[in-house]
């Protein structure tokens, strides 16, 4: 069955927000600051099963920062915490067995948490996070790739994305007919402080 998400954290294909792809990104300078993670932001995930279908879902109840650095992005830091007895999945019997013991264990590990270790700009849009993410007592490296979709000077907005490896976590239930890979998909909107 699932796993878990990371964030992220996320981390399937968003198309860029309206206009932004013929927008010019931000310099690092202008974008500088402290974001506070918005509840409008989105965190999704889906997990494959052999022969097609899988679950797919979301958390509703996340927080986090990120620090922009305007001289050197490899110095910005992003912060963020999951709530897993959040999650949503439209199926009342999927989401008990995801806050289990055999997953999630929500009763003894209410909170997964992500904080990175080296941020990597790609190109002017796209950047790649590394990070430690710690799930029921295990903290292991994890990637995700970050696309800037939006900024207006007081909202920034990346399509995060990644997959992290359930097993990793003492997640392992339900391999191999679900899969080990949790994709994550997040639209994560920030608020300047």
């Amino acid at each position: 069955m699932p796993a878990y998400t990371a964030a992220a954290l996320t981390f399937t294909t968003l198309t860029l927000a309206s206009g932004f792809a013929q927008a010019k990104a931000p310099s690092l300078d202008d974008a500088a600051g402290r974001y506070d993670i918005d509840g409008s932001s989105k965190i999704s995930f889906s997990v494959d099963q052999v022969g097609g279908g899988g679950i797919s879902g979301s958390f509703g109840k996340f927080s986090g920062t990120f620090q922009l650095d305007g001289r050197d992005i490899r110095r910005s830091v992003v912060e963020f915490s999951l709530f897993p007895e959040s999650v949503q999945t439209g199926e009342e019997r999927i989401e008990k067995f995801l806050r289990s013991s055999a997953i999630f264990d929500t009763k003894t590990y209410p909170k997964i948490v992500f904080r990175s270790t080296k941020i990597t700009q790609t190109s002017d849009d796209t950047a790649e996070i590394e990070g430690n993410l710690t799930a029921k007592g295990m903290t292991k490296t994890e990637h995700f790739t970050a696309t800037l979709t939006k900024w207006n000077r007081r909202v920034i907005s990346f399509h995060i994305q990644g997959g992290v490896y359930r097993t990793r976590y003492n997640m392992s239930t339900g391999t191999p007919i679900y899969s080990n890979i949790v994709q994550f998909d997040m639209v994560v909107n920030g608020q300047k402080h």
